[in-house]
């Protein structure tokens, strides 16, 4: 039986209803108070958005699932109703069209040309030369000053080097595309100077791939620019717009796990003392329990489907929500907890379905090494400042702390 559309509840005010929503001040770590009181009272239900937008928001495990596994939804951000959570994010999305607004069969084609370059196997092999830049960055902290930032001295100099070596991108002009990279997460800036930026790495890259298709290396833009630019099967622009989404994506999503995932273990000295013991689970645990992805997942129904036990009409806005669906205590017992010991694999934290992360196989190897070795190398490792003081990141799509200065 099909339940009416959520009103709102008594004592709900109209910001309770905007989404994005805002985090408990005290508990950084946590979805916002409102989204854990829907996942538990009223677990599909509306919100509205900047635009006056009204979308389903989906926020329990199962139902988060089956959302972003249902070919009855599209990611195409051109959709009326595509829930964009402000005007960056609108501008960003419907101008620059990457396999994340693709549905099939265009997606599928796209992903298949990658999807060998990111297998299981073949990130485990960059294992070794992850290792070595891991203990590069360790050891330029220990020789230097203290406390240092772990923001701008680890976690995000760890994932741009890696990405830079995989694509082939010149690591030397990490300050330009960081400095664009930034623009295009971060979701209060001026839609203009994102769009202009976007073109500017676009540009950038376009380069690059026509010099590779001359002068080819062993990294995976090469690969792009010998297979399909000079067969004719893509041209540089194209090969351009899907390097862009590795490169800002590649590097940003798993710097913000670096840091928040450090902030999380030293908060929680009980949980790191096991992570100092080689922890086999804990990479998960904090995918799971950190969830960074700050704007969810939006999609748009293609067609009526019922989920949930509500119906959802044919062109209506949804956003699973993944920060909830990892805490549902249905699929994780006592969710609000970190337990690196937890079997936690089946989290949502990379997505579901046939939009699942494509470079989930080598965040985790950097996840693996990073914490294998931070706090192995620098076992009295310790924030400098007190927890309430650290700043966090809401007005981005990762949620990551801005800065985490540390000493030992």
């Amino acid at each position: 039986m099909l339940r009416a559309p959520s009103t709102r509840q008594q004592g709900e005010t109209v910001d309770d209803r905007r989404f994005p929503m805002a985090r408990a001040a005290g508990c950084p770590f946590d979805p916002a108070p409102e989204l854990t009181r829907r996942a538990e009272e009223d677990p599909v239900s509306q919100v509205k958005l900047w635009d006056g937008g009204t979308p389903w928001l989906i926020t329990r495990y199962e139902d988060v699932r089956a959302i972003l596994a249902d070919p009855r939804v599209s990611v195409d951000a051109t959709w009326p109703a595509f829930p964009h959570t402000n005007a960056v994010s609108k501008a960003r999305d419907t101008t620059m069209k990457t396999l994340m607004q693709m549905d099939a069969p265009e997606h599928t084609a796209r992903r298949r040309l990658l999807t060998p370059e990111f297998t299981v196997e073949k990130m485990a092999a960059l294992r070794p030369r992850i290792q070595r830049i891991v203990d590069d960055l360790v050891d330029g902290m220990l020789g230097g000053p203290k406390p240092v930032d772990l923001v701008a001295a680890f976690a995000v100099p760890v994932p741009t080097q890696v990405i830079c070596e995989l694509l082939g991108v010149p690591y030397a002009d990490r300050g330009f595309f960081r400095e664009v990279a930034r623009t295009l997460v971060m979701d209060e800036a001026d839609p203009g100077q994102a769009i202009a930026a976007s073109e500017e790495l676009n540009a950038y890259l376009e380069r690059l791939v026509v010099r590779k298709s001359t002068e080819p290396g062993e990294d995976l833009l090469s690969t792009l620019a010998v297979k399909q630019f000079r067969t004719g099967a893509m041209t540089p622009r194209e090969i351009a717009t899907l390097g862009q989404l590795l490169l800002v994506a590649g590097h940003d999503t798993t710097a913000s796990m670096i840091a928040l995932g450090t902030a999380a273990l030293l908060a929680n000295p009980d949980q790191l003392d096991l992570v100092r013991a080689d922890a086999p689970g804990a990479v998960e645990e904090l995918l799971r329990y950190l969830s960074i992805t700050h704007t969810e997942a939006r999609r748009v129904a293609r067609e009526d489907l019922e989920i949930g036990g509500t119906l959802i009409r044919a062109g209506e806005g949804i956003i699973a929500v993944k920060s909830t669906a990892n805490r549902d205590p249905a699929a994780f017992p006592e969710p609000d907890t970190i337990d690196v010991r937890r079997k936690a694999r089946h989290h949502v934290a990379f997505g579901h379905g046939r939009h699942v992360c494509l470079g989930a196989p080598l965040a985790r190897v950097e996840l693996e090494v990073v914490y294998g070795t931070l706090f192995r190398r620098i076992p009295t490792l310790k924030s400098a400042i007190p927890l309430e003081k650290l700043s966090f990141d809401e007005n981005a799509v990762f949620y990551t702390v801005r800065e985490l200065p540390v000493t030992w």
